[in-house]
């Protein structure tokens, strides 16, 4: 392997750098992933954001891991208050992920001054603050135990503290083939 040119690494003597990254690219598209929202907030700054690097990494305690840009908002609110909440999305529902691409700049609440919609989804408010989709198939509430700087994104890995599933509207909690994941949509990052 070569030095790599562009910014893309090591690449292979004789491989042309750019057919090399495309190639790249596919290969880490290929690899499944699902699609989640992950409510932040600071205190009346409040965001939703669409991820698709969320997985568990530990079982005791149970540990949660999602990757963040550094310079996204809802990194900012994590730092800032130490806890983040991530919501399952149903196959079905998949359009509502298209909704959290950008920070929300709208959020609606009620009397009491809990959200009750984030860019004009339907969200419920947990205790600590943190909104979660109205709409899931289930959803865990994280505190920040690690975060890892690494280059473009911030590994952060949260604690279970919280978790709930089936929508007020819906019975019945995830299956694995009811979550939407990366591929049931045509949405790609990374890479």
């Amino acid at each position: 392997m070569g030095p790599g040119t562009d910014g893309i690494g090591p690449v292979p003597s004789g491989m042309d750098p750019a057919a090399y990254d495309r190639m790249r690219r596919r290969v880490l598209w290929s690899m499944p992933l699902g699609l989640y929202v992950v409510g932040s907030r600071a205190g009346d700054d409040r965001n939703m954001m669409t991820c698709n690097w969320v997985m568990q990494v530990a079982t005791e305690p149970k540990l949660v891991a999602l990757g963040l840009e550094t310079s996204s908002v809802t990194a900012r609110l994590v730092g800032e208050l130490g806890r983040f909440s991530v919501s399952l999305v149903r196959r079905e529902d998949r359009a509502v992920v298209r909704r959290f691409v950008k920070p929300v700049t709208d959020v609606d609440v009620d009397s009491s001054g809990r959200a009750v919609s984030m860019g004009g989804v339907p969200v419920l408010e947990l205790p600590s603050g943190l909104a979660v989709l109205r709409q899931h198939a289930g959803w865990l509430e994280c505190a920040v135990r690690h975060r890892l700087p690494l280059g473009s994104h911030d590994l952060v890995v949260g604690e279970v503290v919280a978790v709930g599933e089936g929508s007020p509207d819906r019975d019945g909690g995830p299956t694995s083939g009811d979550v939407l994941r990366m591929e049931d949509t045509r949405m790609n990052y990374g890479g």
